[in-house]
């Protein structure tokens, strides 16, 4: 007798599940994007329990007849591909046809869709069909999934708390909302309004619905393109940033995706203008030919592969590098004080006249408050509605003057805008760190012989990669050469090298390249040793300045690439404007400031 048989349909749905409902978010996610697929215009996700207990979509799409209805909840019934032609040309959500039938294998669904005529109701129970009945026509689709995992214990007792189960759908909820604003999307648990999005088609007042309008504000919008990619989106300042990578999120054609490389390319495109273990907030949209990308790789259809990889890199890294090399970035540091609801008004038109003496800078009115910033900051203006401000000084840093210094390491300066503090050991390290990195990227040969020659013993392992890579030290300027038993003699060093402290530079870099592998990025080492040595070199705390020498500081300063952050992300400069210092002193609104 033969022992092979083939699945019934319910068991294979069972095992399908497996992977495609893995728990209520996945349900949530296969019901929404087939709403989508079906050119609704609103969506209403209600739960109860986190899902737990229920999970209702209802949208206004284009609806089923009787036939299709039934019929979709059948294993790999779909109207998304006819052919294996459709394959390479995928414009919707779904088009596996396994969510449905999986779904249904395992909770309770009840259906309920019109085209706009005869409405249809069906109910489907562990895989088994209930009831087929005619209902109300009202055009769209109502689907409600309870007992989820009844028929399956072991899936069922594993699920998370409602809490983290929540978390979970609100995630997929709030990326599939940024990846459609042109949707109004709903969602409620135990009839608690969690989004609540208008649908207009704007990206940013999406965002704002999500992560609030004080983030809203702090974002940036990007665009550009090439033969093959249309890149748009918009990404946050530096200073709004979070401790996972959750919050970068990747549209391809209006899919949310997940690609390590992508995230990594982005979050590189913001090196050392943030600390490396944060994490900015971006919604960046990819469209492509379909062709050029593949997202049949997984059930969850959210790891894809493009054709072209290292080019969308490329592009990704120049358009958010180049956007904000353009940007004022210095973070405010008092941002919210209440003002009297009465004194409002006269402070911002003082505040605009004082501006309008010093046209250099752009003046951005937000909830009655002043941001003088020459950066495009959002502008929230007549029912949210934001206009972007271009760049247009070529300074980023504005003049400064030094008045005095707090606690031996904090610069106080002022100029009309309003007050900064500059910390001068993080100042002194971006400018020694923009120093030793072009030193080290273009090398010149330059070299001082030192009066006593240095020699350092390393193991013998370090002493082999070290030897090997003579040639690289002798072209940043080094005269080494070998010195007994795992030794070696320096004679000469490069002329960059700062003053004071070229014996703690010099046995750093033998350190790390003795420590560096075999394959290594040589842009990326070189980075590193750059920030390396100007932590090092850099103004200590509690190191008094005199005026000129702050003044000397902030000149250097305001020469940088990068005058912001320090090589490790921070901040080298915070400001309080005047407005700000007024509001703190509660002299806001006072016609007693002349």
């Amino acid at each position: 007798m033969s022992k092979i048989r083939v699945m019934d349909e319910i068991l294979a749905n069972k095992i399908a599940a497996g992977e495609v409902v893995e728990r209520c978010a996945s349900v949530v996610k296969e019901l929404v994007e087939n709403s989508i697929d079906a050119n609704s215009k609103e969506i209403k996700i209600e739960l109860k329990e986190a899902g737990t207990g229920l999970i209702k979509v209802t949208d206004d799409g284009s609806g089923m007849d009787k036939e299709d209805a039934v019929v979709a909840f059948s294993r790999h019934a779909t109207s998304k591909i006819m052919d294996e032609a459709d394959l390479y040309n995928i414009n919707t959500l779904g088009f596996r046809g396994e969510a449905l039938a999986s779904i249904a294998s395992v909770s309770n669904v009840l259906l309920k869709t019109s085209t706009g005529e005869v409405g249809t109701l069906v109910n489907i129970k562990g895989g088994k069909l209930i009831k087929v009945e005619n209902t109300d026509a009202r055009k769209g689709t109502v689907i409600e999934v309870s007992e989820l995992f009844y028929n399956t214990p072991a899936r069922l007792k594993h699920m998370k708390s409602l809490y983290t189960e929540l978390a979970s759908i609100t995630d997929y909820v709030n990326k599939i909302a940024l990846s459609h604003p042109n949707i109004r999307f709903t969602l409620i648990n135990n009839g608690n309004t969690i989004l609540k999005t208008d649908g207009t088609n704007n990206l940013l007042k999406t965002i704002s619905s999500i992560y609030g309008i004080d983030t809203a504000r702090k974002m940036l919008e990007i665009n550009g393109e090439d033969d093959d990619y249309v890149i748009s989106g918009f990404i946050s300042l530096p200073e709004v940033n979070r401790a996972g990578r959750n919050h970068m999120v990747t549209l391809v054609n209006g899919r949310v995706v997940r690609n390590q490389e992508l995230n990594k390319a982005i979050n590189d495109s913001y090196h050392s203008y943030k600390p490396d273990n944060r994490y900015p907030i971006v919604v960046i949209n990819i469209e492509l030919d379909p062709s050029l990308v593949d997202v049949n790789i997984h059930p969850t259809k959210m790891d894809i592969k493009f054709s072209k990889l290292e080019e969308l890199l490329d592009l990704i890294k120049n358009i958010i590098i180049n956007k904000l090399n353009k940007q004022t970035l210095i973070p405010e540091a008092i941002t919210d004080f209440p003002v009297l609801e009465e004194i409002k008004e006269p402070i911002v038109k003082e505040e605009k006249q004082v501006l309008k003496e010093k046209p250099k800078y752009e003046e951005i009115t937000l909830d009655f408050s002043i941001q003088e910033e020459k950066s495009d900051y959002v502008k929230e203006k007549d029912n949210f509605e934001y206009k972007i401000k271009e760049e247009i000084n070529e300074e980023r840093l504005p003049l400064l003057y030094p008045v005095g210094l707090v606690h031996g390491t904090y610069i106080v300066c002022q100029n009309e805008i309003g007050m900064y503090l500059i910390d001068q050991h993080a100042a002194k390290e971006r400018i020694n760190y923009e120093l030793f990195k072009e030193k080290l990227t273009h090398p010149t040969n330059e070299n001082i012989h030192l009066l006593l020659p240095l020699t350092m013993e390393l193991t013998n392992n370090e002493y082999i990669v070290l030897k090997e890579n003579f040639d690289f030290l002798k072209n940043m300027g080094f005269d080494i050469a070998e010195f007994g038993i795992n030794s070696v003699i320096i004679k000469a060093h490069p002329t960059w090298l700062t003053k004071g402290f070229e014996d703690l530079q010099i046995r750093k870099i033998l350190e790390l390249v003795a420590s560096k592998e075999k394959d290594f990025d040589l842009a990326k080492f070189n980075d590193y040793l750059a920030a390396t040595l100007a932590c090092k070199a850099s103004i200590k705390a509690n190191t008094d300045l005199s005026i000129n020498e702050m003044e000397a500081l902030i000149d250097d300063l305001r020469k940088c690439h990068n005058p912001f952050n320090c090589p490790h992300g921070r901040p080298t400069i915070i400001t309080f404007t005047k407005y700000d210092l007024e509001k703190m002193f509660k002299r806001s609104g006072f016609e007693s400031l002349k």
